[in-house]
Order: structure tokens, then sequence, then C-alpha cells
């Protein structure tokens, strides 16, 4: 049996699920939370059965990796019988850089690289390096594979991922747009080709991938021709804790009256900015729903303007691509939100865009919900970038 471990590998969690590649079919899932804190949990979910709670002191990523084999060889809750039975590993890395444009099976060679890449994701790459590190040393014949958030991007061409500023920097700094969530937009835009019974090669497709990090992409013909995101996960939408677009002189202003020091900046707007900050209550949209409904007109008003950004994009992707055949909403808000999805294609009707209102009321499930006038294809897609990374796995482990 081909079973493939996908691993995503936080700054204090790593997310796991174990896949039998024969059927695509989930063995197990999981999260260890809260590593190197107190009250650190493991909280694993073999299929068919209950989930099992492990409340036990994880102080590092090893530790951690250590307690997430131990569960899925679990006498009573595991779903494998020794590591043996994994037959490869695919890690999530959030940036590749210019680097890696697509997969690439890991040795020694591709982790110094992954090191060199760190300064291009401070916040990510650091943890993905600890996650493949714990992974090698519990398991060290099985073959891994870093699947990049940034390699689906890869086809942006240069005038579109170029910045205003010095060329130098570019060429020596590699300060460019890369865009992230590159697995999720990859299969949302299969998956709605698949859906719609198209070849991708043939349909322009908008990706929203609305999560906590959110991002939208432009899938030309199978192809991304241009993501919200850019150089890092922070421009773009409005999203949980991060600004998204923003002047930058406004950042230099903020920087010189509050005194902050990069490190200062940096965590302000990545971790206290975002609909977190705006609206004073919380990056969680149900909290933001739940305030709205109770008469709350502020929560209210930071929830239009997350719709607010989304539209936008929605228009100029339509632009860059000369029209749209189909708009995915996808990630946790996207697939559970009907009124963030109704308020970000609202008043589009020069696109000829209609909702199904009774569709649209449906959360977390796969559904059309445009309405079978609408000229262009609406859909709520949960996503699956896990099986992305099994498939890309997969097929690395298997090319020769």
């Amino acid at each position: 049996k081909m079973n493939v471990l996908v691993i995503n590998a936080g700054s204090s969690s790593i997310k796991y699920q174990l896949i039998n590649m024969e059927n695509e079919k989930e063995l197990a899932k999981g999260i260890a939370e809260r590593i190197g804190f107190d009250n650190s949990v493991l909280k694993h979910k073999p299929d068919n059965k209950d989930a099992y709670i492990v409340k036990q002191a994880m102080e590092n990523h090893d530790s951690a990796m250590k307690l997430v084999l131990e569960c899925l060889t679990h006498p009573v809750h595991g779903v494998i019988e020794g590591l043996d039975q994994i037959s490869a590993v695919g890690h999530r890395v959030v940036h590749g850089g210019e680097k890696y444009s697509a997969s690439v099976k890991i040795n020694e060679t591709v982790m110094e690289t992954l090191q060199e890449l760190v300064p291009l994701a401070p916040l990510h790459n650091p943890a993905n390096i600890l996650g493949i590190r714990a992974c090698q040393r519990e398991m060290p014949n099985t073959p891994m594979v870093a699947v990049f958030d940034t390699a689906f991007h890869h086809t942006i061409q240069k005038h579109a991922y170029l910045y205003g500023i010095p060329y130098e920097d570019y060429t020596d700094l590699k300060v460019r747009k890369y865009g992230f969530h590159g697995t999720s937009h990859h299969f949302l835009s299969r998956r709605v080709a698949k859906l719609l019974g198209k070849p991708v090669e043939r349909l322009k497709i908008i990706t929203c991938h609305l999560g906590n990090g959110a991002s939208v992409a432009a899938v030309k013909y199978g192809e991304s021709i241009d993501t919200s995101m850019g150089l890092t996960p922070l421009e773009g939408l409005i999203m949980g804790t991060r600004c998204g677009d923003i002047d930058a002189g406004a950042v230099i202003y903020i920087m010189e009256k509050h005194g902050f020091n990069s490190q200062q900046l940096n965590d302000y707007l990545n971790k206290k900015s975002g609909v977190l900050g705006l609206s004073g209550i919380s990056n969680d949209f149900r909290d933001l729903e739940a305030a709205a409904v109770s008469g709350n007109k502020h929560a209210a008003l930071v929830r239009l303007a997350f719709c607010y950004r989304i539209k936008k994009y929605i228009g100029a992707y339509t632009a860059v691509m000369d029209g749209v055949d189909a708009i995915v909403f996808a990630g946790g808000v996207g697939e559970t939100n009907p009124d963030i999805r109704y308020n970000s294609l609202a008043d589009m009707n020069y696109l000829g865009i209609k909702i199904d209102s009774a569709a649209n009321e449906i959360r977390g499930k796969e559904i059309c919900i445009s309405a079978p006038d609408s000229k262009v294809a609406v859909w709520s897609i949960p996503t699956n970038e896990e099986l992305t990374i099994a498939r890309e796995t997969y097929e690395m482990v298997n090319a020769n």
C-alpha cells in the first residue's frame, strides 16, 4: 500500500494527514498544538473512529513529531502497524523563492537552500524546516518531498510580478511578488473545471482562498497569471491579523509615530492588524458575525471592508484575464460565510453574476451558488491542500 504522510509544520503546531494513495482516502488526520508552550495537546482523528486527545508536554517539534507517529501506530487509535507503512512524507513549505518552480525531493542541498530562503518567509520557513528535520530523525530512510506554496504562481509573467523599486533590488535581493496558497489555488481551479465538465485549459477562473490568511488568484487556462499576496503573505486582502494592501508611506508614518523597530513593525502589520486590529474584537469571523448580528455596527463595517477588497481583486483579475468563467470561494471563511460570498459579488451586474440565495445559505459543502442564468459560475468548494501535497509527493517519489 502506498501511504503518504502530509506534514504542515507551523511555529508552534504540526498539522498532519495520512492518505492512502490507491483510493486517495484519508486514514487519519490531526494536529499537535502549543508546541513549546504550556498545555500542549495533540488531537488525533482516525477515520471512522473517535478522536483521541493526548495532553502531554511537547517541548519542541521533535517531541511533537514523535507523538504524532506514536498516535498513527497506536495499537488502539492508530491506523498503521509500523512506520514502514508510510511510503513517503510530503512537507508543505511556504516559500520556494525563485529556486523552486515545482515540488522537489528533499536532500541536504535542498535543506541548505531552504535555509537560504528563510529571510523571504521568516514566519513560516523556519518552522517548515524544523518539521522536516523532526521527520528525518524519526524516519531516516523514508523519501520526503517539499511542496511549495509559491510553486503554482511561477507562471506569473515578469511585468506582473515586479514592484516599482530600483531594479537591482529585484536582481540582487529577489524582491518581487511570489504569491502563496499555491496548492489551494491549484486544487480549486482543477476541481471547479471538473465540476463544470470543461478542460481547465479553456477556462478563466478566479479562486478566492479565504481563511485567517487570504488570497485571490487569476487562473487563466490552467496557469496562475496573478495573485494578491506578494513577496510575503502580507500583501493583498485584509486578513485575520494581517493588514493587506497599505500605502508604504503609511507604514513609515506608523513606524515613526509609534517608535517601532523593524520587529515591532512586523508584529504590528502581521499579527495585530487585519480584521483583529480593525474590529478590536477578534480575528475569527464567527465572532465578528455574532457581533454584527447582535447589532454591532462596527463589526458589520469590518466585514464589509473585507468583502470590498475581494470585490476589487475580482474586478482587477477579470480585467487582466479579459473575462471570467468561474469564481470559487474556499477556506474556513469562504466556505462558511454566505454573507461574505454575497457581499464580495453584490452589484457586479456588468459581469452578469447572479447568486442563488438559497444555495448560498449552505455552509461548508461543495455547491454551486450561482443562479442558473448567471453568466459566471460561482462555487463554494472546500479546499484540499493536503490531497494536492500528497498527489505531488506520490508523483515525485514514483517518477524514477
